[in-house]
């Protein structure tokens, strides 16, 4: 038995052998306590220091981020600055004009280097021809003669520039056959160059503005001037001659003279007649006339079995004035040379001057200036030269055919006078009714007291009709006396033209809009009345009264188409705004 087995001995001694093994079993459980809570503390320490070597690693993270991104913006800004340096110190670009590209080939014997034919360009570089090297990063086919190229310092080319827009204007004067232009400056200095890619293809013409760089020679681009594109209104007029009214003889005449030479021109061959080279269309202001001018136009285009339109050039006479010396008669010029280049396509060609008296008036005239002695001449020498072209014809208006020089209007040049006088009462009622159409609305009552819209529109052209040619103390403006001590009252009917009434018709529209509006656009409103129309023929016959009270009678009797005798004396009387008013000759 063992001495240490609690089992043998009394009860006794195993009770306190039992009690010794609980206290080293005790003494024991507390070491290992204290082991444990000493390895929990070490343990915890660990953590903590873990803990600590994570936030510094995140740290130095943070800080290795930071540092890369320094050194990146830094290398960026030093990338920076040292390109800034560099542009700084670069030599500058040279812009100079590409004559010619070489290609490499074998040279010429005794006649070139090897050098030479190495390849390279052309330039002319401020006024200087050079050959040059091309970069050969470049794309020698895409190097266009004429263009601008970029040289660098060591005058290699480098770069193609963007095209040059500015320069010297010059006028083409002739097209040489190997493309290139003649051209001609100031005093009628003449030079050839040649023409840039961007006037490669252009159908130039005598009298086209190009731009020109002075040290290259090489004509840039066209340009359009204002100065004469704006009186050579080239189109095709959309006027007919139903669309003119009260001049049915007139008419008839021009169309005479002008369609049946044009469209039949083998009749008039036959038996040995011309057609016209001219019309001369005169008569007081608002008759008509340029409307008849366009109509011509339209209707050859219309009539025409060519293929192209007919052209109507709209010549616009005082703009086409100018005070530099040699440029009227050089627009006159370039009018007829457009006119004949059109005519020669096949298109008929109208060439209208408006307001003729300021361009051709009588040589010798002139109070300050005889612009007019260099001008006519080149006008009729224009005409005689148009004799060759069957489908050209000019066609003159004015007011003044008095002051207009009779070389102009002889039989030869303009050979078809027409005068375009002040419309009858029938005339005027079938110019009212062009313009009051059954597209014009009119009044409801109207519309019922005549029985349909077609009788009304009737009834109110002649109601409209009777206050126009009404010849009564209402409607007289002024009493006329003449050299011989004659005098004659003027009446609103002495004044009627196509003008006056499309003015009568279009106020009395204003009139019926504003009534409408008045109303708050009430259908009962809407239309013409007749006393819109009678309100209109009011204001007409007032605003007549104002402008004869501001002119003198010789100079009223020449503008408005006065056929009597010379008046001396004009005296407004009570039915005007100016009643009373007595002037003289010269007043």
């Amino acid at each position: 038995m063992s001495q240490n087995d609690p089992t043998t001995g009394t009860a006794e001694e195993r009770a306190v052998e039992l009690g010794r093994m609980l206290a080293d079993a005790q003494g024991t459980a507390e070491r290992l306590r204290l082991q444990l809570e000493s390895a929990q503390r070490h343990a915890s320490k660990q953590s903590e220091l873990r803990r600590a070597a994570e936030a510094q690693l995140q740290t130095a993270g943070r800080n290795n981020r930071r540092m890369v991104e320094l050194l990146e913006d830094t290398r960026e800004e030093i990338t920076t600055l040292k390109d800034a340096l560099e542009a700084t110190t670069r030599p500058p670009f040279l812009y100079a004009l590409l004559e010619q590209v070489h290609l490499p080939r074998q040279p010429r014997e005794g006649v070139e280097s090897a050098a030479v034919v190495r390849g390279g360009a052309d330039v002319v570089l401020n006024g200087r021809r050079m050959r040059v090297a091309v970069s050969p990063l470049l794309d020698a086919t895409k190097l266009v003669p004429g263009s601008e190229v970029l040289l660098d310092e060591t005058q290699s080319v480098v770069g193609i520039a963007d095209s040059v827009r500015a320069g010297q204007i010059l006028r083409v004067k002739e097209v040489l056959d190997s493309g290139d232009l003649v051209v001609a400056g100031a005093a009628d200095e003449e030079r050839v160059v040649r023409r840039s890619p961007a006037l490669a293809e252009a159908d130039l013409r005598h009298g086209d503005a190009v731009t020109v760089d002075p040290r290259q020679e090489w004509a840039l681009q066209t340009v359009v001037l204002s100065e004469v594109e704006d009186v050579l209104l080239e189109q095709t007029p959309d006027v007919s001659f139903a669309d003119i009214g009260g001049l049915g003889a007139q008419i008839e005449r021009i169309r005479e003279a002008v369609e049946v030479p044009f469209l039949h021109p083998g009749l008039y061959a036959e038996h040995g007649l011309r057609a016209p080279k001219g019309i001369m269309l005169y008569g007081p202001p608002g008759t008509g006339k340029t409307m008849l001018a366009k109509a011509v136009a339209s209707s050859l285009s219309a009539r025409s079995t060519a293929q192209q339109p007919a052209v109507f050039l709209n010549i616009k006479g005082p703009e086409l004035l100018n005070k530099y010396v040699g440029e009227t008669e050089r627009h006159i010029r370039i009018i007829f040379e457009r006119a004949r280049e059109k005519a020669s396509a096949g298109a008929p060609v109208v060439v209208f001057f408006d307001e003729m008296e300021s361009l051709f008036r009588t040589r010798g005239s002139g109070v300050s200036s005889d612009v007019e002695t260099t001008i006519v001449p080149q006008l009729l020498a224009e005409i005689d030269g148009v004799e060759s072209l069957g489908n050209v014809i000019v066609i003159g208006a004015s007011n003044r055919e008095d002051m207009i020089d009779p070389a102009v209007l002889r039989p030869g040049r303009l050979d078809v006078k027409v005068r375009i006088d002040r419309p009858d009462r029938t005339g005027a009622a079938e110019i009212m009714g062009k313009h009051l159409t059954a597209a014009i609305p009119l009044h409801d009552e109207e519309v019922e007291d005549a029985g349909s819209a077609e009788q009304a529109r009737a009834d109110l052209i002649e109601r409209t009709m009777d206050a126009l040619y009404e010849r009564s103390p209402r409607t007289a403006l002024a009493e006329l006396t003449d050299a011989a001590g004659g005098t004659a009252v003027l009446y609103l009917a002495d004044l009627v033209s196509g003008a006056v009434v499309a003015d009568v018709v279009d106020r009395a529209k204003r009139h019926a809009v504003r009534d409408l509006l008045a109303a708050g656009e009430d259908p009962a409103a809407r239309g013409v009345r007749a006393v819109h129309l009678l309100k209109a023929v009011d204001g007409v016959l007032a605003d007549q009264a104002d402008l004869l009270a501001t002119v003198s009678p010789a100079e009223w009797a020449r503008t408005s188409g006065w056929r009597g005798p010379h008046l001396t004396g004009l005296t407004m009387l009570t039915g005007s705004s100016s009643g009373g008013v007595a002037r003289e000759a010269g007043a």
